[in-house]
């Protein structure tokens, strides 16, 4: 699965903010396991996820702006609600696209992330070959179907 190359001569930047490794593993391999033609950057929390997208600090200065961005809701420092917030209020951040997946499937956060501008709202699954497949559609909508905003990185 590839982006139209006639919109982008790179393959899309996906931004994986999740705080959990197994989780991080799992999102590679969904990648890898659905043939999706994207670069991943992952960072650990929120706050590391903003200093990524603004270019603060010396490991993130040549940071290139995601394409999409994957959101886990629970994590310290600074947790999904938190962030999805902050970059929807930065005029030069609330275009990126914002996906929120996620453990839980209560009613209450799935509300509270479309309230903050979340683009979409996954509820992680606990079986590895659906979370596969999962991941798969996601990312075909993402990444083939839809199109996204071109900006210079």
């Amino acid at each position: 699965m590839a982006i139209d190359s006639t919109a982008s001569e790179r393959p899309a930047l996906i931004l994986l903010v999740e705080d959990e490794a197994a989780d991080a593993h799992l999102v590679r391999l969904a990648l890898r396991e659905n043939s999706v033609q994207a670069d991943l950057a992952h960072v650990l929390d929120g706050r590391e996820a903003l200093a990524y997208l603004r270019r603060e600090g010396p490991s993130f200065v040549a940071a290139q702006r995601p394409d999409l961005i994957l959101l886990d809701l629970n994590m310290p420092r600074m947790d999904g609600f938190e962030f999805l917030a902050a970059v929807k209020r930065d005029a030069g951040l609330r275009g990126i696209p914002v996906v929120v997946l996620s453990t839980s499937d209560a009613e209450r956060d799935v509300r509270s992330a479309y309230h903050l501008g979340a683009a979409g709202y996954v509820a992680k699954s606990s079986s590895v070959s659906e979370l596969i497949a999962g991941f798969g559609r996601l990312s075909q909508y993402w990444l083939t179907l839809a199109r996204l905003p071109t900006h210079g990185r």
